[in-house]
């Protein structure tokens, strides 16, 4: 593996661990020559492609890095790592992959991201919903805030918003 820093051919793993289900593999590489740590991740080879139905019932390959792409517009700024980002895409491959064979609506994967984004960060759940659920009117929006706060309110969370 070549080495993301210096381009050397020579480093170490550190650590491995394996998804919950076992698709993906992340190995934390030490490169021999820089020092520098870096992050791969190693995924089973498949003969077919997992198409994901969109609402107008056209179909695109799956594609993990649009999950990270949304994930992070919605944790912008918010108290959200790169490592939780990771670990929410993480969960919703292995629901997509535990569940669905060659094809998944778009609706199950934005509810996915959903479900586990919401437990990480509301602010950033609600920016992510905001833009999934394409909201008709401010008083939908409203809701699913309040909502979300009385959530945050009932399991101890930091607020929302002060005031």
């Amino acid at each position: 593996m070549r080495c993301p820093f210096c381009r050397e051919d020579h480093d170490r793993v550190v650590d491995s661990r394996s998804s919950d289900i076992g698709r993906v593999i992340r190995r934390r590489r030490q490169c021999l020559v820089c020092k520098k740590r870096f992050t791969t991740y190693e995924k089973i080879g498949e003969s077919f492609k997992l198409c994901v139905v969109k609402k107008d019932s056209s179909r695109v390959p799956y594609d993990r890095d649009k999950i990270i792409s949304g994930l992070q517009k919605a944790c912008y700024k918010r108290p959200v790592s790169v490592e939780q980002i990771q670990q929410v895409a993480d969960k919703v491959e292995e629901d997509i992959f535990k569940n669905f064979d060659k094809e998944v609506s778009s609706a199950f994967v934005g509810e996915s991201v959903m479900k586990n984004l919401r437990g990480i960060d509301k602010v950033a759940y609600i920016r992510f919903a905001s833009v999934y659920r394409d909201f008709d009117d401010a008083g939908d929006l409203i809701e699913e805030v309040s909502q979300a706060i009385q959530e945050a309110e009932y399991s101890g969370q930091p607020k929302l918003f002060d005031g």
